[in-house]
């Protein structure tokens, strides 16, 4: 029998007590599903695949998955499903960047690579892709191709990150793109997912599809200011752990902006340097992290994450005024609190 964690749509605000208790009891009924689909015969599969189900996390996407297909029937079984699906990526592609960031730590817990190593979790993240795509598949073809056309943008994301932006590219911009990629479109997959097999029209689908698509730049570039401005009891993650392995973050990037066009201060310059040098040692690191959260390049990527919550508030104008738009609006504000 599957031991379910407890679990409380609590990552989206939820006014509504009707609505907050029917999401978080269709949300336990998505743990046990999710309990069930990562399941293996084989030991170290099953132990492995459930390491990051187990660590629990906010269930983001389900939750989103359910509240929207509350503008239709919520109640549908193909609605749990589509939930199951999006949590499924998730989960596979935490694997994968965790190896690629050289994270040690995710949901407060070891990373997958930390334990196993880095053949085991990206395996492990494939043997996750295979279940939501077997799972997908007994939701119709179409459900398959939006399924399929997302885990391609994940990877696309994942692949501009590493490659960087070419000569002719904007840094900024580029990253924009990554976002997009990496964490809008399956948070616009969620949405659309969840809308879908809720009945909606497919109007309203298309709106909270756009609404996904802006509220997961939102949502990372809150990301970007946490890793700086939080500590890692608060985030689950090392802070500046991005800073770290290189990996671009907004607030890096304006600073970058700055110096090679001429811009910035010779404080800022020193800044760069201090980013590109090695940063391995903790005291080196926290030295980084210090710097670039006492620059006003954090309160422009908080900035930018307000605008995008608000763009992403501004998609939900043609839905009926209702609960699930308050809570749809409320989530996007608290996105934009929760950079502030």
């Amino acid at each position: 029998m599957t031991t379910v964690p407890p679990v409380s749509a609590t990552a989206i605000p939820l006014t509504d007590p009707e609505l907050s208790a029917t999401l978080t009891a269709r949300l336990a009924t998505v743990e046990v599903r999710l309990g069930d689909a990562v399941a293996h015969s084989d030991g170290l599969a099953d132990t492995a695949s459930r390491h990051l189900v187990n660590a629990g996390g906010k269930r983001l996407r389900p939750l989103l998955a359910l509240l929207c297909a509350e503008l239709g029937d919520g109640a549908r079984p193909e609605v749990v499903e589509a939930a199951v699906v999006v949590e499924l990526t998730h989960l596979a592609s935490l694997y994968h960047d965790d190896v690629m960031d050289s994270a040690p730590v995710r949901r407060g817990a070891p990373s997958a690579h930390a334990v196993w190593g880095n053949s085991v979790a990206i395996l492990i993240g494939d043997l996750l892709f295979a279940r939501a795509a077997s799972t997908v598949a007994a939701l119709g073809p179409e459900a398959v191709l939006i399924q399929a056309r997302t885990f391609e943008r994940l990877c696309l994301g994942q692949l501009h990150e590493t490659t960087g932006p070419s000569e002719n590219d904007d840094p900024v911009e580029h990253y924009l793109e990554v976002l997009a990629d990496k964490t809008a479109s399956l948070l616009s997959t969620s949405a659309r997912l969840g809308a879908m097999f809720g009945g909606c029209d497919q109007s309203v689908v298309e709106v909270v599809a756009e609404y996904g698509e802006k509220l997961g730049v939102a949502f990372q570039l809150a990301d970007d200011v946490l890793d700086l401005a939080s500590s890692g009891e608060q985030s689950g993650k090392t802070p500046g752990t991005d800073l770290r392995e290189k990996v671009p973050t907004m607030p890096a990037l304006l600073l970058r902006a700055r110096v090679s066009g001429g811009k910035g201060t010779a404080a800022d310059v020193a800044i760069v340097d201090l980013l590109d040098s090695d940063l391995s040692g903790d005291e080196e690191l926290a030295s980084a992290v210090a710097a670039l959260r006492a620059h006003e390049v954090l309160a422009e990527t908080r900035a930018l994450a307000v605008g995008w919550a608000r763009a992403a508030i501004a998609e939900l104008d043609p839905l009926p005024a209702g609960p699930v738009k308050d809570a749809l609006v409320s989530f996007a504000q608290a996105l934009a609190d929760r950079a502030a």
